[in-house]
């Protein structure tokens, strides 16, 4: 690669502008873009309406090439494997979403069809989530604590029964609002008006959900790093362990409304710990054991086993056994599930005005459930070797909200454990999703009233025990820290704000950090000074890389970072640094020996005392007359970037120095080309601009030679 002589500068000039300014032209207007894409969007015709049916009902396309004998075992093994642990599961994570066991069913059962028609992952399990059912618990107990009704659990009545309310205001802290007084003259009693706000909330965050699709706004879930929803699972955890702990002891205690639920909880049960129940503790004890221990086999013979241990179907079924022949319930006062209908319920609109009550609490819900949803399809599909369709997943979730909603159902997700064990068990396609729906629908239809004396602590120990994986993210920590320490402090922040204030504000608070750790990356990027690599094109670190050679009297400065207002002076203070000079301080100290120098000639020349006297700057030799800034790291500029690079420009070129860029993208050089940097009409660019490194440094070796001349435009 030769030099650029002045000669040759009209030609460079042609081949770097040229192409560009081509596409420039052959731009459409905006306008006519807009006009083209509504009246592409808004044609209609049979093989649209086809593409626009299948791509919203994926199964009508798999389905036909479906290959029975290959994939027809691995999906009744998974479908039935995972249909078995979901009924204990749907059953449990009801006491966190502070509703009765049969909404769980009908939850899991609607979330399994649907997804199975427009879902587009062949892997992943919807349904119920603990997460999920968490922060719905917290909504539905704050709004039925706020409507007036008892939060002691065993009131199963409502204003209409005329024995679940306490309208005290010490007790409920003058909360006797509008609301309050609304909900008086409703025959619904408190399980109604929970699975009320429930159904509310699951529709919003579905209506939410599939607008997103709608308006493309998927990259929303691009703000959720991979640290901040691992620390957010984590704390999330820490407030479920501890929202649980109370059946683990049989405590009777009302759900602490308000933040800060980890530490109010835990002192609370500590005042009450004189009430604990012997015999659920001992059932508490006997189950964990049981299922830590077949977890742990699990793990350990995971080659060996084929199919995993139902633990959980094991042990519900032998601890309502024991419960129901030993009369737990009426011996020992122990909390069972209680009476759980057959059947499904008429399907109901969810309320209008109970929407206006949590339509801001939808929000991360549906944000939530969408990020885990995402991530897991596009995880696994890529583990297998197919792809998916984000934005269509967006609408399948949305539509397992949305359609459920009407059905007492709540809100849902993918779940990471029930998807690794279809994955585990030969999963090949959705089908297995219908087989789980069956094994639910069974139940529901036929084995609902046998969970009638399981007791409420086993349901509480397969849900902590579920949370093994998340907490044990704490031992992870150490290992993070050394690999990332800003992704383990976002990791910390997001974990402790969501455990000891609230699971919605540590979700905005881990959001928020996040990206505050990457502004603040931003003000302390990474920067070097280039050396070649053996006489190629080829420039590194020189204190990365050894045996790098320097350029003779050429500085190459790399700024890995965009270039804007916020580290304006990062940039600044960083290439004085590191190329040794500062265009102020040399400008200041020419100035003093100039000076110097003409009071040293006016004490010799007494004559020229009264005289005029010009101050003119010492030119003294630099080690270096050219800079080059690799911008090959630098993805955008702003205003504020354009003006420093051409202050950067005018300030070392008085001093004898000159500038140049390299390795520019398009988006950079459009915002240096609207604020003239390159002179009218870009005139300057050839002796500015460069391709490569390589290019500006042969250019930089003519520099002076050019400048003798008075050639050169810098």
């Amino acid at each position: 690669m030769g030099s650029l002589s002045p000669d040759n500068m009209e030609d460079t000039k042609s081949s770097v502008i040229g192409p560009l300014e081509r596409r420039v032209r052959q731009r459409k207007a905006p306008l006519e873009v807009i006009k083209s894409k509504i009246g592409r969007s808004l044609t209609c015709s049979v093989p649209r309406l086809k593409g626009a049916l299948t791509g919203l009902f994926p199964v009508v396309l798999w389905l036909p090439k479906y290959k029975l004998k290959e994939y027809v075992w691995g999906d009744l093994m998974s479908g039935l494997i995972v249909g078995i642990i979901l009924v204990p599961q749907a059953i449990a994570y009801c006491l966190l979403a502070g509703l009765e066991p049969i909404y769980g069913l009908y939850t899991s059962f609607f979330a399994n069809i649907i997804y199975f028609l427009m879902g587009t992952s062949r892997h992943v399990s919807v349904g119920i989530f603990s997460l999920m059912s968490l922060m719905v618990g917290q909504v539905v107990d704050r709004e039925v604590y706020l409507a007036g009704f008892d939060l002691n659990e065993d009131a199963k009545q409502g204003p209409a029964g005329g024995n679940a309310l306490n309208f005290t205001e010490d007790s409920y802290s003058g909360v006797m609002n509008v609301s309050t007084l609304r909900v008086l003259d409703m025959e619904c009693g408190k399980e109604c008006y929970a699975i009320g706000i429930a159904t509310a909330l699951t529709l919003l965050a579905g209506i939410y959900q599939v607008l997103m699709a709608v308006l493309r706004l998927g990259f929303v879930s691009v703000y959720l790093s991979g640290p901040m929803l691992d620390g957010f699972a984590t704390g999330a955890s820490c407030t479920i362990l501890t929202v649980q702990a109370k059946y683990l002891l049989g405590l009777k205690i009302p759900r602490h409304q308000g933040y800060g639920t980890v530490v109010v909880t835990w002192i609370n049960i500590f005042k009450n710990i004189h009430k604990t129940n012997f015999c659920d503790m001992i059932t508490s004890a006997i189950c964990i054991s049981i299922l830590v221990a077949g977890k742990e086999i699990q793990e350990r013979f995971k080659d060996r086993l084929k199919i995993p241990l139902p633990t959980e179907l094991v042990v519900v079924a032998g601890a309502t056994v024991a419960s129901h022949f030993a009369d737990f319930h009426g011996t020992y006062s122990s909390s069972i599930s209680g009476a759980i209908p057959t059947g499904f319920i008429q399907p109901k609109v969810p309320s209008v005005d109970m929407m206006s009550r949590v339509v801001f609490d939808a929000i991360p819900l549906a944000v939530i459930s969408f990020a885990f949803t995402v991530s897991l399809s596009e995880m696994f599909a890529k583990k297998h070797g197919y792809t998916v369709r984000p934005n269509q997943e967006m609408i399948a979730i949305g539509c397992c909200n949305i359609i459920p909603s009407f059905f007492h159902s709540f809100t849902t997700s993918a779940a990471l454990a029930k998807t690794m064990v279809k994955d585990s068990t030969g999963c090949q396609t959705q089908v297995s999703s219908v087989v789980s729906a069956f094994v639910v629908l069974l139940v529901l239809l036929f084995f609902a009233p046998f969970f009638y004396a399981l007791q409420k602590c086993v349901l509480a120990c397969i849900i902590i025990v579920s949370l093994r994986g998340a907490l044990r993210k704490f031992r992870d920590l150490p290992n993070m820290w050394r690999v990332s320490k800003m992704d383990a402090i976002v990791w910390i922040v997001t974990m402790a704000s969501t455990a000891l204030i609230s699971v919605e504000l540590g979700l905005l608070v881990g959001v928020v950090f996040s990206m505050m750790c990457v502004v603040a990356q931003t003000q302390h990027p990474q920067v070097s000074l280039l050396g070649q690599v053996n006489n190629s094109c080829h420039y590194e670190d020189t204190e990365e890389y050894q045996n790098l050679q320097t350029i003779p009297k050429v500085k190459i400065f790399r700024f890995q970072s965009p270039l804007y207002y916020a580290n304006k002076q990062i940039f600044l203070k960083s290439l004085y640094k590191t190329v040794g000079l500062e265009p102020f301080l040399e400008v200041t100290r020419r100035r003093k020996a100039a000076k110097k120098d003409l009071a040293a000639k006016q004490s010799k020349k007494a004559d020229q005392v009264n005289g005029e006297v010009t101050i003119e700057l010492i030119h003294n030799d630099l080690e270096f007359h050219t800079i080059i800034i690799d911008c090959s790291y630098m993805p955008f500029i702003d205003s504020t970037g354009m003006t420093t690079f051409k202050n950067v420009v005018k300030e070392y070129k008085e001093i004898g120095v000159t500038v140049l860029l390299a390795c520019c993208n398009t988006s950079v050089i459009d915002s240096l080309k609207r604020v003239a940097f390159f002179g009218p009409a870009d005139k300057d660019m050839p002796s500015l601009l460069f391709h490569t490194v390589h290019s500006a440094v042969f250019f930089a070796s003519d520099v002076p030679t050019a400048e003798a001349a008075g050639n050169t435009p810098v």
